[in-house]
């Protein structure tokens, strides 16, 4: 709030809430999804992102009896797709990369990204060295 000058009275009328529950939603350790919205409504900063980025990255890959179930339309859950990496992820994956940190191997292994996939971010945005 103070990086983007919003006042306390501004954020509580936005809430609609009293100053005391917007210092709690600070210290607190959890926010309601609906909450979180509202923050990154007036915030203007995608706060889910963050999450949505972790997911990506670090969530297993799919069992095939699970695959099956979704391919089959059984459920009525919208399919997560990890192949959409963001621009940031990119970034994160060619500086590990770049600094030694990991190997092509290791982050394939790691991340479940493919090879033709890494290789690519590479040429496309690597271009720099």
């Amino acid at each position: 709030m103070q990086e983007c000058n919003i006042d306390m009275n501004r954020a509580c009328n936005f809430f609609k809430c009293h100053e005391d529950d917007i210092v709690k939603q600070f210290n607190s350790e959890d926010l309601r999804c609906n909450d979180l919205l509202k923050w990154s409504k007036l915030l203007e900063y995608d706060f889910f992102r963050i999450y949505t980025q972790h997911l990506i990255l670090y969530s297993p890959p799919r069992s095939i009896n699970n695959l099956a179930f979704v391919q089959n339309d059984l459920s009525q859950m919208p399919a997560f797709r990890k192949s959409i990496y963001t621009k940031e992820i990119i970034e994160f994956i060619l500086e590990k990369l770049k600094k030694g940190d990991m190997s092509k191997q290791e982050i394939m292994d790691k991340y479940n990204i493919p090879k033709t996939t890494l290789y690519k971010w590479i040429s496309k945005y690597d271009k720099n060295d």
